[in-house]
């Protein structure tokens, strides 16, 4: 979604929230989640709320009236309630025979409560410097992970990743041979945002990075002499991240080129840029998505930005055998994410053996 309409259906949402939840976005905002983190999580608010008055736990006559005493005194089993009905409410979706919202949705949901609920009882200070209410009941609910071995989900994301040379035959690939079979138009586009397109998957594929770390970075943030990158983690946490070599030519040769191409305003510190009826602006997650996924798909199989993320990690660790090293430059706050690329790894040994 761009920036522009992101912002608008913000607003929108904002107008239906009560006055907690306001104050909730203006300390996230400047914290800094990322718009599209406090969309999603505003979106479930709303959800919430409407519920909370359809099964009469308020009497507010709308969701902006819900008081926060509401809130306060809900029962853990009334949360249950709330999530069983997302698990039985009917698919939007009508191809499909499944009834209820994806796991996946129903964590994300529980995760957004939880965190308006850390909020409203720790972090935030009413006029005695106290938070606007003690009791939490998220802490009583619990997300349900999908049940998966580690290794299982590393045979999974092992066929949509690039292992060995493939990150650089990858890029290669784009940069050489993607436009063999294109259209005069679709030429012409690939033509215009070609260096960029390069310098952001180039980027992820040599730091490991996130999307919305990737489209956050400001011209400042980049350092090619130090080959480091200066991000703002989850929780507005600065760091500073190493990039691998492969990708200095394609950032340098993306530099070349972006005032002529984009011809930003001095004001626009944003890095990666997109130009809309003549006007550089910020290039949002969904294009950055949408471009990973035709050229990946064109090259092997369609994967998604983060599948970059996890193709650095993987490579790393089979250079170092070090899930420190990963941990760290993926910036988890511990080694036990790191656990999957383990198993990856052992099994492109596995394979390396058997070509023998």
């Amino acid at each position: 979604m761009k920036r522009e309409k992101l912002m608008e259906h913000i607003e929108m949402l904002k107008e239906k929230m009560p006055w907690y939840v306001l104050d909730y976005y203006q300390s996230k905002a400047i914290v800094p989640y990322s718009f599209t983190t406090l969309f999603e999580y505003l979106k479930e608010y709303n959800r919430f709320f409407q519920w909370l008055i359809e099964a009469k736990i308020s009497a507010a006559s709308s969701t902006t009236k819900i008081s926060v005493d509401t809130l306060e005194y809900l029962k853990k089993k009334d949360v249950e309630l709330y999530i069983n009905q997302l698990m039985e409410r009917p698919t939007k979706n009508t191809h499909s025979n499944n009834r209820g919202l994806s796991q996946t949705t129903i964590n994300r949901s529980i995760s957004a409560l939880s965190s308006l609920f850390r909020y409203l009882t720790e972090e935030v200070e009413n006029d005695e410097g106290e938070p606007y209410f003690h009791r939490n009941v998220m802490k009583k609910i619990q997300t349900h992970k999908k049940r998966e071995t580690l290794a299982a989900r590393a045979e999974n994301i092992k066929s949509k990743i690039f292992l060995g040379e493939e990150s650089r035959e990858f890029l290669e690939f784009i940069n050489n041979k993607y436009a063999e079979k294109l259209s005069p138009r679709a030429l012409a586009c690939f033509h215009k945002n070609k260096e960029r397109d390069l310098a952001i998957i180039a980027l992820i594929l040599g730091s490991g990075i996130r999307l919305s770390e990737c489209i956050g970075l400001d011209m400042d943030d980049l350092h090619l002499r130090t080959q480091r990158v200066e991000i703002f983690r989850k929780g507005g946490k600065r760091d500073s991240v190493n990039m691998a070599s492969f990708a200095l030519p394609y950032l340098e040769q993306y530099l070349a080129v972006r005032k002529n191409k984009y011809q930003p305003e001095k004001l626009n510190k944003a890095l990666f840029l997109t130009s809309y009826r003549n006007k550089a602006n910020r290039i949002d997650a969904s294009s950055v998505e949408k471009m990973v996924g035709k050229y990946s798909q064109s090259f092997k199989v369609k994967v998604s930005p983060h599948k970059l993320r996890h193709t650095l990690a993987t490579r790393l660790y089979a250079e170092t055998n070090s899930q420190v090293l990963v941990s760290h430059q993926l910036g988890h706050s511990s080694t036990q994410v790191t656990d999957l690329y383990t198993h990856i790894v052992d099994e492109e040994q596995k394979d390396a053996l058997n070509r023998l």
